[in-house]
């Protein structure tokens, strides 16, 4: 008998191709929004395997709605949001992707940078009120990309290299702080300076930030940080939400105290500080960073080679777990 996957939301084609030649497959077609606790709980309780997106929560009451769950397969790069320790402790195997999304979250890190130093969204909104200041009106008068400096958080990791290689195509001068400092070699190909976290702050007109997610990194930009900062400084969040406290950096937003933030992930996603809902200083993106179309198809098929993989008996090539095999 062929095995049930609940997928929660679409994904790419080439992937959902293949998965229904191995699977029955049962996929929640509205990829507008997060499927609820109670859809993906009744989901579950009919299928065999769970194929989960970064954002989907797979805790114990999840786990609870079908002791004979084979496995849960998720198109995340790291299980953030499933209980890995509650999976392990049932023999139930977890699998993730490969970091595949490096240089689309670069892209859209510079998307967020550009579109708030130059005020790109405040402008097409006024567009489409009809409201055209003129070509050399200050009105809308944002800052220089070209030739400030950029601070990279955790700039030693992949994203934030890419995000580096792009600078040098805008004359920037990089700044970047991390655990371990790269290679000599590396730093000059690069053209970054390493230094601590708040000469980096202090210096740097764009604050890009690029930590993992551990308890360290727990709201290291807070009040302090966002102090430090110049008054004409920006900041920009491509990974992980809870890296910022938000409701600090509300108030340095409409306190003026920094000049803007463009952000794509978000403290508790999808909720957002209301506060910072109200400011036009600040871009908000719905988590796009490997929102590309073939990134995306890519890292769904990852997940169907982890389900081949399964349904053949073969070792999961992306398990986080593989102690439940024995």
């Amino acid at each position: 008998m062929r095995p049930k996957v609940f997928v929660t939301q679409p994904i790419g084609p080439t992937a959902l191709a293949r998965l229904k030649a191995i699977a029955d497959v049962e996929m929640v077609e509205d990829a507008s929004r997060i499927i609820s606790k109670e859809r993906m709980i009744e989901g579950v309780r009919r299928c065999d395997i769970l194929f989960a997106l970064l954002h989907d929560v797979v805790d114990k009451e999840v786990m609870d709605a079908n002791p004979k769950l084979m496995a849960i397969t998720s198109m995340s790069i790291t299980p953030d949001r499933i209980d890995v320790e509650e999976a392990t402790r049932r023999k139930l195997p977890v699998t993730v992707v490969p970091p595949m999304a490096v240089e689309t979250t670069a892209d859209i890190c510079w998307a967020l940078m550009m579109a708030v130093a130059r005020r790109v969204v405040e402008g097409d909104r006024l567009v489409r009120q009809g409201i055209f200041p003129g070509a050399q009106s200050n009105y809308l008068a944002g800052s220089f990309v070209w030739s400030k400096t950029l601070g990279l958080v955790g700039g030693r990791g992949r994203i934030a290299r890419a995000v580096a290689r792009r600078a040098r195509g805008f004359d920037m001068r990089i700044l970047y702080q991390s655990r371990q400092r790269m290679d000599p070699e590396e730093e000059k190909a690069l053209g970054a300076t390493y230094v601590s976290l708040d000469e980096l702050l202090k210096e740097s007109d764009f604050v890009s930030l690029h930590p993992n997610m551990t308890p360290e990194t727990h709201h290291m930009i807070g009040e302090r940080e966002l102090s430090l900062m110049k008054p004409t400084a920006y900041l920009i969040n491509t990974s992980r939400g809870p890296v910022v406290d938000e409701k600090a950096l509300a108030r340095a937003l409409k306190e003026k105290r920094i000049a803007g933030a463009g952000l794509d992930v978000f403290e508790r996603e999808p909720y957002v500080e209301p506060d910072l809902l109200q400011l036009d200083n600040v871009v908000l993106t719905p988590h796009l960073g490997s929102a590309v179309l073939e990134a995306r198809d890519k890292m769904a098929n990852v997940v169907v080679d982890n389900i081949e993989a399964l349904i053949a008996g073969r070792p999961l090539p992306n398990c986080v777990n593989p102690q439940v095999f024995g």
